[in-house]
């Protein structure tokens, strides 16, 4: 699965990054990196970050399974994301814009928070943690009480990979 991450919305998201970032941007964003580095390796998955960039932007790699961007400065980085979005990528963020447009994309969209908590849980126990999803789920108003929305599974589906 291919997963497109908001750099510094998921950044400022987790305290642990937080705290990185207060010593400089540079190192929130190799905090992030290695984590989805780690991500990348285990799952098996490819992950590409978007960061605002300030003047002509760029790319590189960012660790094995991880590609960094950076936006021009005619562009931002939800632009980017909006742009990069299409059917089967997961979009991580927690911008209404850039989630509205990833779902338009008929993308898989994913809160960073939740992002955050699946990659947490996933460093800590690598196993079933599906009492712990059951728990979070919200009461359904029709239909199967226990079964959860199309959109819904198709993120667990995705954030599910990352358990492995």
């Amino acid at each position: 699965m291919h997963w497109l991450v908001d750099g510094y919305n998921v950044i400022r998201r987790g305290p642990e990054l937080a705290a990185r970032e207060q010593e400089s941007l540079e190192a929130g964003r190799q905090a992030l990196c290695r984590l989805l580095s780690n991500a990348a390796r285990v799952s098996g998955d490819r992950f590409t970050v978007v960061f605002d960039g300030n003047q002509r932007g760029g790319r590189f790699s960012a660790g094995p399974g991880v590609h960094a961007i950076f936006s021009s400065a005619r562009e931002t980085a939800d632009q980017v994301l909006a742009r990069m979005a299409t059917a089967g990528v997961a979009v991580v963020s927690n911008d209404r814009e850039v989630r509205q447009a990833a779902a338009r994309a008929r993308a898989i969209v994913i809160t960073a928070d939740e992002f955050l908590a699946r990659l947490e849980r996933a460093g800590r126990v690598r196993g079933s943690d599906k009492d712990d999803e059951e728990a979070d789920r919200p009461p359904s108003k029709k239909g199967n009480p226990r079964r959860l929305s199309k959109k819904d599974r198709l993120a667990a589906r995705a954030l599910g990979r990352l358990a492995r």
